[in-house]
């Protein structure tokens, strides 16, 4: 490189790139003027303890990449389950259901706006986050439902392949529908909520990741018992083993699809608020990638095993927050892929498939 030629980089604890250009131009080296590169702030959301002179073998660093592959772990299993659920009933993978997790993501960035415009959320934060989430879940169940009425239900009886071209093309009408609607720029989520978090040393663990963990913890216990302690789990259940005999006891097959579709749904637009309020927007198009991370997920787990799918949610969430903390982060959306070719490879029924008849929705 030529003496009076060089361009440099220095990357402060701050994560504020300083460069210094200093190019061969005549004119420029005339003039002897040096030129300062600045404001140009990365915006990373993860703790990148090796800028802070901490080792990527310390405790502390291996303890925050814990609760951060907790955390999505946990949105990864939400996911997953409108999979599992959807395909232990009706044997469909339902390749729209990533739309109905951005849906989501855009229902609550509207109305947690809306209450933060307001006021509301400071005064009644518990009361406004609620609605929130009980609209945007109840909006996309309603959403699912019809789509269900629509490209699923006149094609049950037709082959596989007609069922799986059906769900694409509705996956790509229902994203096009969002980027017509909303825009195509991201929408981002009020900047003031859920700030700060609690530090124990070097590790940090934010009121938005609590937030997370518990609400996520509360959906799938109630999953859980809606599915192996209530009537309608029950009808659930006899659905996916044996239709034919499921209707003989008086068990609408149309009414538990419907339902079915509803609850996966809204489990996925919960986790499409959780992502908006984790990351600080939306996008239209944010449905893909997650969407096929979370079918990694439950064919990891076991495609139509609950228990399953949330398993492999929190592995999926694991992996990638671990290979991106130890490895690299560029290749965070290969580890997905890698273990879902791996499985597909060795073990297609998944880590919990050989009880997928007994248990499986």
């Amino acid at each position: 490189m030529h003496p009076d030629r060089f361009f440099t980089v220095e990357i402060d604890t701050n994560f504020h790139i300083r460069g210094w250009l200093n190019a061969g131009h005549d004119r420029l080296i005339k003039m002897g003027k040096l030129f300062r590169v600045h404001s140009l702030v990365l915006r990373i959301r993860k703790n990148y303890y090796d800028h802070q002179n901490v080792k990527k073998d310390n405790m502390d660093y291996f303890i925050q990449q814990l609760i951060n592959g907790i955390t999505l772990g946990g949105i990864y299993a939400l996911i997953a389950l409108g999979y599992t659920m959807v395909y232990g009933v009706i044997q469909l993978i339902n390749f729209a259901h990533g739309e109905f997790f951005a849906a989501g993501g855009y229902v609550g960035v509207i109305f947690l706006s809306f209450f933060t415009g307001l006021g509301y959320m400071e005064t009644y934060p518990v009361v406004c986050l609620t609605a929130s989430f009980g609209l945007a879940m109840a909006y996309c169940a309603y959403l699912a439902i019809g789509v269900e009425k629509i490209a699923y239900k006149p094609l049950r009886k037709e082959s596989r392949l007609a069922a799986l071209l059906s769900a694409l093309g509705m996956s790509i009408f229902l994203s096009n529908g969002l980027m017509l609607t909303q825009g195509v720029y991201d929408k981002a989520y009020p900047s003031e909520l859920f700030q700060g978090g609690m530090h124990f040393g070097m590790v940090t663990v934010s009121y938005l990741q609590v937030l997370i963990l518990v609400l996520t913890g509360v959906l799938l216990v109630a999953l859980n018992f809606l599915v192996f302690k209530t009537k309608m789990g029950m009808a659930m259940r006899a659905t996916a083993q044996d239709k034919t005999m499921s209707a003989l006891v008086a068990i609408s097959s149309n009414r538990i699809i419907s339902l079915t579709f509803a609850i996966g749904a809204g489990l996925a637009a919960a986790a499409g608020i959780m992502v908006g309020l984790y990351y600080g927007s939306v996008r239209y198009d944010m449905g893909f990638i997650p969407g096929i991370k979370a079918f990694s997920a439950a064919v990891l787990g076991g495609i139509g095993n609950i228990t399953g799918a949330m398993v492999g949610g929190l592995i999926i969430g694991m992996v990638e927050v671990f290979g991106a903390g130890y490895i690299s982060g560029e290749y965070k959306d290969v580890f997905a892929f890698i273990i879902l070719i791996s499985v597909l490879y060795f073990k297609p029924t998944g880590i919990m498939g050989e009880n997928i008849d007994d248990t499986r929705v």
